[in-house]
Order: structure tokens, then C-alpha cells, then sequence
């Protein structure tokens, strides 16, 4: 499909949206489930969280790599010329880093599980990924079959990493939301608009 001079395509927006609503969702049941796994009463619930978390992080994964192929082979609109030069390098920043967050995060996540070491309790602690309890997602051979200590070591910094992404992602919506409403609310330009699904009425 081809991006109009004002506005994105139907892919791009539905890549947008999707990862977006993802991301909202995976990031606070993050939060919770790494905290309820050492509460006995919530063990059962945090164990079902972290299913749904990787299965919707291993679904950003995908999407994310699609979505970065649709960019780097379709243009997008250029934004307003009366933007600052400034503004208009913090916009590319922006993206560039978001790109980097969408598929760096879910991915750091899938290293860790496919280590199947616990990096509290630096211990084997091999659990299978069941996308969505349809069917096992596999392990990256590489980290699974390495030695004891390599997997010790690729847990906890992957680990980390996971968690400083998840924080640097947060970060990042927030400023682009915050971007996104001053263009709305105080540029009284299209930049919001472009990226929002347009509905037809009959």
C-alpha cells in the first residue's frame, strides 16, 4: 500500500497500533508477575502472567521485525516544514530508538528464558515458552545447550538488560505521547492524525 503525502498506510498503522497496545500490556504484567512469583498466594496467577508476557513479547518480536522491513521499503510522510530542525532530529531519535526498544526488549526476554537459568536464584530453572497454550516456542539452541556457567552468565545479563529496556521504554512512551499531544493540542497540526485509523461512515 502507498503512504499518502499526509498520512501513513493501513500496514503501518496497524503495525503501530498492535505493537503499541502490546507494549502497554506487557510492560505492567512485567512489573506485577516479577514481584507476585515470590508471593505463595499469587504464584499460580505470576506463573500464567509470565506465559501471556512472553507470548505477547515473542508476538512484538515478530511484528516489530516485520514492521521495521515495511519502513525501511515504504516512505512515510514527512513531517510538518514548519517544525524546527531540532524537533525534527528528536522526531528520527525518537523512532530510531523506539525500533531499537521494540525488538531489543522481547528479544533480551526470549536469551533469558532460553537459558533456563534463574538469575535470582543462579539455578537451573528450564520452563518451556507455550505461545498463547497453542504450542512451545522453541529456545534458542545456541544458549540452551551452552555449559552451566555460560547460561549463568547470559541469564543475568540479559536479565538486566530486559529490565533497563523495559524502563527505557517507558521512558520513551512517555515522551512520544507527550510529543504527540503538543502537536495535537498546542502545533494544531497533523502529526497525531496521520498515524490514527481513519473510519469510514456510511
Amino acid at each position: 500500500m502507498r503512504v499518502s503525502s499526509a498520512r501513513y498506510g493501513t500496514v503501518a498503522i496497524v503495525f503501530h497500533w498492535t505493537i503499541a497496545l502490546a507494549i502497554l500490556a506487557m510492560l505492567p504484567l512485567g512489573w506485577w508477575m516479577t514481584s507476585a512469583i515470590n508471593d505463595p498466594a499469587n504464584m499460580g496467577a505470576a506463573f500464567k502472567a509470565y506465559q501471556i508476557h512472553k507470548s505477547i513479547g515473542l508476538t512484538v518480536l515478530v511484528l516489530s521485525v516485520l514492521r521495521l522491513l515495511w519502513r525501511l521499503t515504504h516512505p512515510v510522510p514527512p513531517l510538518p516544514p514548519e517544525m524546527k530542525g531540532w524537533e525534527k532530529l528528536a522526531a528520527h531519535l525518537t523512532h530510531i530508538g523506539f525500533y531499537i526498544l521494540i525488538i531489543a526488549l522481547p528479544l533480551t526476554g526470549w536469551i533469558y528464558v532460553s537459558a533456563g537459568w534463574s538469575a535470582s536464584t543462579d539455578s537451573p530453572f528450564a520452563i518451556p515458552t507455550i505461545w498463547f497454550g497453542y504450542f512451545e516456542w522453541p529456545h534458542i539452541s545456541m544458549i540452551a545447550g551452552a555449559g552451566d556457567a555460560t547460561r549463568s552468565t547470559t541469564a543475568r545479563l540479559s536479565l538486566e538488560a530486559h529490565e533497563w529496556l523495559g524502563w527505557g521504554a517507558t521512558a520513551l512512551i512517555v515522551l512520544h505521547v507527550a510529543a504527540a499531544l503538543k502537536h495535537h493540542l498546542v502545533n494544531h497540526d497533523d502529526v497525531l492524525n496521520r498515524m490514527l485509523p481513519r473510519f469510514r461512515r456510511d
